[in-house]
């Protein structure tokens, strides 16, 4: 199944596009986002979360989500609850 288009980050130019999907058959949010700057890189490769290993695993990545893109979310997640309700 494609993926289900929620939004894109309003007032973006072409090149500068954070975008929210829903994976419905996965039950995911498929988030684009900004690269974080290499301080922030280096401050979540040092959490420590208990009983999780520090730092951000292969296969996983740290993106960064305006603010302004908070109400996709939000309806991204209610898409989400609607699809396991079914």
């Amino acid at each position: 199944m494609p993926l289900l288009f929620i939004g894109i980050a309003p007032d973006t130019k072409t090149a500068d596009s954070p975008t929210v999907w829903v994976d419905r058959e996965k039950r995911e949010l498929v988030l684009q986002g900004w690269e974080p700057t290499p301080e922030v890189q280096a401050e979540c490769a040092a959490f420590e979360a208990p009983g999780h290993a520090v730092g951000v695993p292969d296969g996983e990545a740290v993106i960064r989500i305006p603010a302004r893109m908070i109400h996709m979310i939000r309806e991204a997640c209610d898409v989400l609850e609607r699809t396991h309700d079914r």
